[in-house]
């Protein structure tokens, strides 16, 4: 592919630009650059007003309300909303399960569910990881037996990203025990609201209420919420994934974060000049944009296969982005050193108007860096990509 934007893609570029002037709420932006906590609210708000633009799902075929975008103009979209800091369309309903609805899912479930997930009528969770599996995830124990015109679920799953929320929930259950771990695996959407499903939150060091255990109690899920063919979920599960950690690379936020990195480091003072021109400190931060340049590169090698899902090349953008990620807000610790380290939950959830220690962009940064301990472990921790890759990129 052409690297160069055309003037068509610049021209595109505008116009993205123009609509998220006029359109993303002062509110929602202020949050997302001061690293502030998100509220349900905020995420559906900025979702319904892309959704109305005909533009909350830029992957999507055009044929189930996607707006036919090619590779570049969907990267633009991605680095426009990044820069401006729009929340982000959360990716379990239009990223996840979406694509293996598209590509697994019959007729019935593809009318009832895809416009949904468009309009974000349905909020949804993932159901994956449970107790014991996650990096190896084909271990898992959560069953769904066949009853009639149901299956009864019974089992746990964890680390359920805004599950409190869900209500709808995809997960993986153990349909056959007999067979190969990985062929007794089958796909169902569940109702969070059916009875018997309880969810209880996990929180975290940086004391926000972000994930979570769902326990699964004889629940009844009608057979038609199977997606594709009972046995074969661990296929929809890899398919799925590949979508998950191609997003994870997130270029564009990290673009954002370097700019933000590098104005605090521009304000601190050392030896009587900013931070940025010391040398060491000034190698680092090149370091990082560098590795940025390389893997946006790399992510618009990736998505330029337009009719290809992600292959475990997917797995080189999940490691390197959120490295990248994590090393960011490292180096916004280290650039503020001391005035990093007040912790002040009041003001990240918007219940104070000014940070306790007088430093807005300070208040944060502990938190940020805490939650973004994470990106290395969802999606499949970086060991396991890098097993991905030895075996399937490197033929090891």
């Amino acid at each position: 592919m052409d690297l160069n934007y055309s003037a068509e893609d610049e021209a595109f570029r505008a116009q993205v630009r123009t609509f998220l002037a006029e359109n993303l709420p002062a509110d929602l932006q202020e949050k997302v650059r001061g690293h502030l906590r998100l509220a349900k609210e905020d995420y559906v708000r900025w979702h319904k007003i892309v959704a109305k633009q005909g533009w909350a799902a830029p992957a999507w075929p055009a044929e189930y309300g996607g707006p036919g975008w090619n590779a570049v103009q969907r990267h633009i979209w991605e680095d426009e909303c990044a820069r401006a800091g729009t929340p982000p369309i959360l990716p379990f309903g239009v990223n996840m399960v979406a694509p293996v609805i598209m590509a697994f899912g019959n007729e019935a479930q593809k009318a009832h569910y895809l416009p949904r997930i468009l309009n974000c009528d349905d909020w949804w969770c993932q159901g994956y990881s449970e107790p014991g599996s996650g990096s190896d995830l084909a271990s898992l124990k959560t069953t769904a037996v066949r009853d009639g015109e149901h299956y009864i679920v019974n089992g746990q799953k964890t680390w359920t990203t805004l599950g409190q929320h869900a209500d709808m929930i995809f997960c993986l259950v153990r349909t056959d025990p007999s067979v190969r771990k990985q062929e007794g695996i089958s796909f169902l959407l569940i109702d969070m609201k059916s009875p018997g499903v309880t969810v209880r939150p996990i929180i975290m060091l940086d004391e926000e209420h972000e994930v979570n255990e769902v326990f699964f109690d004889n629940v009844k899920v009608p057979v038609q919420n199977l997606i594709g063919q009972e046995n074969k979920g661990w296929t929809y599960a890899k398919y799925l994934l590949g979508h998950e950690r191609t997003g994870i690379a997130a270029v564009g936020r990290s673009k954002r974060e370097l700019l933000f990195l590098k104005r605090l480091a521009l304000r601190q003072q050392k030896d009587g000049k900013p931070l940025l021109d010391d040398p060491a400190f000034a190698a680092k931060v090149a370091n990082i944009e560098i590795e940025l340049m390389a893997l946006e590169v790399t992510v618009l090698r990736t998505i330029a296969q337009e009719h290809q899902a992600p292959g475990p090349q997917a797995s080189v953008l999940k490691v390197r982005g959120s490295e990248i990620q994590q090393m960011l807000a490292e180096l916004m610790v280290e650039a503020l050193g001391p005035a990093a380290l007040p912790f002040d939950p009041a003001y990240l959830e918007g219940e104070s108007e000014h940070a306790a220690g007088g430093d807005a962009e300070a208040a944060p940064l502990a938190a940020y860096y805490f939650n973004l301990r994470k990106t290395s472990i969802y999606g499949g921790s970086n060991e396991i990509q890098k097993n991905i890759i030895a075996q399937m990129i490197l033929g090891l």
